[in-house]
């Protein structure tokens, strides 16, 4: 399996089910040796050991042309014995049960780290893995954004289902284009000046009140907003780039200043508060407009809501989850 595909990866800007990390315990005689799943191959590139009920990372030395190790969905505790493995590009350990970064220090190689869904409370320990390009740590029990400004080849961060309060200390990271951090508690959007590259940031169920500090995300073309407690659009005059809007289940009352967004072209506003037609005409300023979901509004109510709406934005291909006819 690649490291893009599986079942609903971490990057997916859709917030995860909740479930305990490192779920599926088992009874010590049904953990499985590592040796007795792997056949040692020295030439070998990629390993794929997911769903192996493996306790032990162990015997991997003489796999020193291993590019690829994925480790998905076992019940491995500990990182270690991977010194050997310097060829290393990609890392999955996705769905274990681990409480600490460490002994990565010889994975200079490193592109792509999973440890998504396991139970660390700290980033740290990854000082030497200067070339990731992707880092996926969704799912854990993480505090604090720290120990990240070395890393400064980043392109993606997954930070989403941790226990965040504060969006901070990432500053260096100015080649992000992908950052989420969705499911933390983050009451405040701030400190993402320097992310000039950003194309999408989700910031969906935390506990946001305002749309602010994006001025500098000019290339911005997903900005994930549900589930917080916004009342206003607003703040949104410099990302002209953005194509999908979400803001659904938020306190929003009104469609206003979206004008702009010339090629905005999928608008998520269902479970608002928005009552007038007037406000949902305003769409028509949106050329290249094509789903919008306004389902559980008070406008959704209208017994002629889809004919109004269409007529409204005529272009429109999709009104909430059904195709326009």
């Amino acid at each position: 399996m690649s490291a893009e595909e599986g079942n609903s990866r971490a990057d997916s800007p859709t917030v995860e089910e909740e479930r305990p990390p490192g779920a599926g315990e088992v009874a010590e005689h049904e953990i499985v040796k590592m040796e007795d799943v792997i056949t040692i191959d020295p030439e070998t590139t990629e390993v794929d050991l997911n769903h192996g009920r493996i306790g032990k990372i162990e015997n991997l030395e003489p796999l020193t042309k291993l590019e690829r190790l994925y480790l998905r969905w076992n019940l491995i505790k500990k990182i270690e014995n991977l010194d050997h493995l310097t060829a290393l590009i990609e890392l999955e350990l996705y769905d274990n049960q681990i409480t600490e970064l460490e002994n990565l220090d010889q994975l200079v190689n490193l592109e792509m780290l999973d440890v998504s869904f396991n139970r660390l409370h700290q980033i740290k320990n990854l000082s030497t893995l200067t070339n990731l390009r992707k880092l996926f740590l969704c799912a854990n029990r993480i505090t604090l954004i720290e120990n990240l400004g070395h890393l400064t080849n980043l392109t993606m961060l997954e930070l989403g289902d941790n226990k965040i309060r504060k969006i901070e200390n990432l500053e260096n990271l100015s080649n992000l284009t992908h950052l989420y951090l969705g499911k933390n508690k983050i009451t405040k959007i701030e400190n993402l000046d320097k992310l000039t590259k950003l194309e999408c940031l989700s910031l969906q169920c935390n506990r946001l009140t305002k749309i602010e500090n994006l001025d500098q995300l000019t290339n911005l073309t997903e900005l994930y907003l549900s589930e917080n407690g916004i009342e206003t659009i607003e703040n949104l005059n410099q990302n002209r780039l953005v194509e999908t809007l979400d803001l659904a289940k938020n306190r929003v009352k009104a469609i206003e200043n979206i004008d702009h967004l010339e090629v905005l072209e999928e608008f998520w506003m269902n479970d608002n508060g928005v009552s007038e037609w007037s406000s949902v005409e305003k769409l028509a300023s949106n050329k290249r407009l094509a789903t919008v979901y306004l389902e559980r509004n008070p406008v959704a109510s209208d017994v002629n809501y889809r004919r109004k709406l269409k007529l409204a934005v005529p272009w429109l291909q999709k009104i909430d989850a059904t195709l326009c006819r």
